[in-house]
């Protein structure tokens, strides 16, 4: 937990000691960032409005960097507009908490990212289609020939499509199929993390070649995928 409030912290340390987890805090984000990576955790409750570097800047740091990509990060801040949200959730977080919060909803939704990390990979692991390769069993993806970082999370997200090509999905049901059904995040998820994607993949993102919007119904993966099925 980077957090320089010193209540919040006790908080957050009593209530999740009780559910068995460990706690380890930091007050500034300098010294966060230096134990992520002397001793990477399992998850980050990181605080937006820090001393020293703020917890947007740490959550880029997390997501550039190879071995950190895919450690799950959810804010815990006072910052609750709608515009700072959006960033959270844009720059790679996986759920976004606003003070004052539920100590007990805080748990349940840690307990839920983790439970997602824990999922199996798709069935179909290989999928090549126009230009796009996609390997689950290592998590990598290119795009005609040059490799793209997704984060976990976006991973799921376009292998799932990808897996069930010209099938419409409404945003409702992304959120039960990738996020799940213990996901406490909004419709409005799935939008940012789609145009994430098309700035990642698509040469042109306001023309998308893969990943298309289906007005008044969800999303779509537009191209017929020729892939491997090891299961």
């Amino acid at each position: 937990m980077i957090e320089d409030e010193k209540d919040i912290v006790e908080l957050v340390r009593y209530n999740f000691r009780k559910e068995g987890f460990d706690v380890a805090s930091f007050a500034s984000g300098r010294e966060g960032l230096e134990e992520l990576h002397r001793s990477p955790p399992d998850l980050v409750l990181l605080d937006i409005m820090l001393p020293d570097v703020d917890g947007f800047e740490i959550c880029k740091r997390l997501r550039a960097e190879e071995k950190l990509r895919s450690l799950p990060v959810i804010f815990l801040t006072a910052k609750g507009e709608e515009l700072d949200r959006i960033l959270g959730l844009e720059i790679g977080a996986d759920d976004y908490v606003v003070k004052p919060f539920s100590p007990r909803e805080l748990v349940a939704r840690v307990k839920a990212v983790l439970r997602r990390q824990a999922r199996p990979a798709e069935k179909r692991e290989v999928i090549d289609v126009q230009g796009l390769h996609l390997d689950a069993r290592t998590q990598e993806v290119t795009v005609r020939g040059e490799t793209i970082d997704l984060s976990t999370l976006e991973f799921k997200l376009l292998h799932f499509l990808a897996s069930h090509p010209r099938r419409i999905f409404s945003r409702e049901r992304l959120l039960d199929d990738v996020w799940g059904r213990d996901r406490f995040v909004t419709p409005r998820t799935v939008d940012v993390h789609i145009r994430r994607l098309r700035e990642k993949i698509e040469a042109q993102a306001d023309k998308p070649q893969y990943i298309q919007t289906v007005r008044g119904a969800g999303y779509r993966f537009t191209a017929e995928a020729e892939g491997d099925d090891d299961s």
